[in-house]
């Protein structure tokens, strides 16, 4: 689809944007800022920078070329040519954005071409895995979006504030006890591995609670609008664990929306605990079973906040990629932390908010790389002073 030629068809031509695209916020790509979208027919993602943005997100079927190059011209100071129009219509219908446009071909791989100087995108798709006997995944429900809508419905109302207020409450209340009471739970932990049938009890427990921090994940993100591409089992063996995949988890309407879906695995893990933590606090119990239940408190509390630690791929990566507002986050920190170290002059060219947000990724997971070193020397010195 190219730009008509001539001023009346030009003024006549309303571009309009398929109402099924998907448009995230705009995120940090290194030192430019993109949005990413989304074209569900096809599964394939693109870039784009905020210019071609400006000009989508106008494209609504009411504004013929004229008025959205009037527009555009008013907010950059500069009106574009036959050719700019050419380019990004043509990028536009290619990729099957566009009411009226062809669909876009499964083999489309090319960069698009920016209106106005900016970088051109390259379009992304996941090719499905292979499944072997020693790697693979196994979808188990027929649709995903579906049975996480139906639990949704079922247990939504727990993601209401009179109940999920007072449930965060009472995680960090065991959270505020399980420091309290750490040697406890150490020394319980390492009696837990003295005792098969106990360990094998625990881990299954551990593995049930993985499964619902999966599902924890699909119906918060039901929850805010989120589709749920596939729920199932994926395998690197001797390790068997759930998997549900959000589809549209970067094109959620907030970062909030964002930040709930991705932290809502780490709490699922926790409220599994609290339990076994008040038979633990409460219940007169055995010593084994008592030790048992310290040992799952430690190490179902590890488990849990292990996912908050702020490296890809783990949960805790994508809370700080989105309180940043960033893609790429890690790879973009390192390359400009690189660069600053040899202040080389393209750091300068580096927005402020970038260089904030990547110095402050960059700060804070080294902090948390030096608490979990200093956590592991005190469980080690522990355990050997007994």
């Amino acid at each position: 689809m190219t730009a008509p030629a001539d001023r009346v068809e030009a003024d006549r031509y309303r571009p309009t944007l398929r109402s099924d695209v998907l448009v995230s916020d705009e995120f940090l790509l290194g030192a430019r800022s993109v949005h990413l979208v989304k074209n569900p027919r096809s599964g394939k993602s693109y870039e784009v920078g905020a210019k071609e943005h400006f000009l989508m997100a106008r494209m609504d079927g009411t504004r013929g070329l004229d008025e959205l190059g009037a527009e555009y011209a008013a907010e950059y100071g500069k009106r574009l040519g036959d050719a700019n129009w050419q380019r990004l219509l043509g990028m536009l219908g290619v990729r099957g954005l566009l009411e009226g446009g062809p669909a876009a071909p499964p083999a489309d791989t090319a960069g698009t071409a920016g209106t106005a100087g900016t970088a051109g995108t390259a379009a992304t798709a996941d090719e499905p895995p292979k499944r072997t006997l020693l790697r693979g995944t196994l979808p188990l429900v027929a649709d995903a979006d579906a049975t996480a809508d139906r639990l949704h419905r079922a247990f939504g109302f727990l993601l209401t504030a009179p109940f999920m207020v007072p449930l965060l409450l009472l995680v960090t209340a065991m959270e505020v006890v399980a420091v309290a009471r750490l040697g406890e739970l150490v020394d319980g932990a390492a009696a837990l591995f003295t005792n098969p049938v106990l360990l094998a009890g625990v881990a299954a427990l551990l593995w049930f609670s993985t499964a619902l921090h999966e599902l924890a994940h699909g119906v918060v993100a039901r929850r805010y609008g989120g589709q749920v591409a596939e729920i199932g089992l994926r395998w690197r063996l001797p390790v068997v664990i759930m998997y549900c995949t959000v589809d549209n988890y970067l094109y959620l309407r907030t970062r909030w929306h964002r930040v709930a879906t991705a932290v809502a695995g780490a709490v699922m893990n926790l409220l599994v605990l609290l339990p076994f933590c008040a038979v633990w606090l409460f219940a007169p119990v055995d010593d084994a079973t008592g030790e048992a239940l310290a040992g799952l408190l430690l190490l179902g509390s590890v488990q849990a906040l292990a996912m908050l630690v702020p490296f890809p791929p783990l949960d805790g990566y994508k809370i700080a990629a989105q309180l940043c507002g960033a893609t790429a986050l890690a790879a973009s920190s390192r390359e400009y932390v690189r660069l600053a170290v040899r202040r080389d002059p393209a750091a300068k060219a580096y927005p402020r908010r970038a260089r904030t947000a990547y110095l402050g990724y960059t700060a804070g997971s080294l902090l948390v790389l030096a608490g979990i070193v200093a956590a592991v020397v005190a469980l080690v010195v522990h355990l050997v002073a007994d």
